[in-house]
């Protein structure tokens, strides 16, 4: 048993270093995201089913519940998120899990590796990463596609994005440092591209957890409560123990 238990302290302090190992070579750009608010959440969602969703699923969420959270009606959903249909041919009802009709296979197969679901992406790499990563492709022609990524070295993701962004090139500098410089502009300016993502990413930070914010504002009333608790029993205390203090 105290063998088991020292593995298990052993396990504990080596998980943090591991992480760290594990982690990123570039620094990460930190984004700011509001799952309250519902335009940015409605253009994020608009820019994910319009240009991810032909690759990859949300295969945890449902577009009913979705289109309640931003705000929009069924009618809505169904014209401008849903472009798929079933297997006996009619169109995808609202109620349904929000996949696509890749299969599998076919997509291991033209990518090297099956594209994964998105619902929980921003819970398990964090919206810093992702914000980061929609922005760091840059052209590398030894690479499939011919891009590849500053945050994810060598992935097999093409640049769907690259119409609205443009394309980059890595550029390193006399003092050995690396940095992305655009080398054909898109349709956005690079303002307009870093805010377009930015929506994205809260739209898959939402996605990750929907109650997020009402489990935070349940946690606030949750310490308030506690607070007050302490100080009504410390004050009870005194009121029993004044006799014997």
């Amino acid at each position: 048993m105290k063998k088991l238990i020292l593995v298990l302290i052993l396990l504990g302090l080596a998980l943090p270093g591991m992480a760290i190992a594990a982690g990123p070579a570039v620094k990460l750009d930190r984004v700011s995201v509001d799952i309250t608010n519902q335009a940015s959440l409605q253009r994020g969602a608009r820019i994910f089913v319009n240009y991810c969703m032909g690759c990859h699923e949300a295969q945890y969420s449902r577009y009913a519940r979705v289109g309640q959270d931003l705000g929009l009606t069924e009618e809505q959903v169904r014209e401008n998120f849903i472009f798929t249909r079933d297997d006996r041919g009619d169109p995808t009802r609202v109620g349904d899990l929000m996949t696509n009709a890749y299969p599998p296979r076919e997509a291991a197969e033209a990518f090297g590796v099956a594209p994964p679901d998105l619902t929980l992406v921003a819970r398990v790499r964090g919206e810093d990463w992702l914000y980061t990563f929609l922005r760091g492709f840059y052209l590398d022609p030894e690479r499939p596609f011919g891009v590849n990524n500053a945050v994810f070295t060598n992935t097999s993701m093409p640049h769907v994005l690259w119409e609205l962004q443009g394309w980059q090139e890595l550029v390193s500098d006399d003092d050995g440092d690396v940095r992305l410089e655009v080398a054909e502009s898109g349709s956005m300016s690079r303002t307009e591209y870093d805010a377009m993502v930015r929506d994205v990413v809260t739209f898959l930070s939402y996605m990750g957890e929907p109650v997020q914010h009402q489990r935070k504002m349940i946690g606030i009333w949750v310490l308030l409560f506690l607070g007050l608790f302490t100080v009504l029993a410390y004050l009870l205390k005194k009121e029993y123990w004044k006799d014997i203090h």
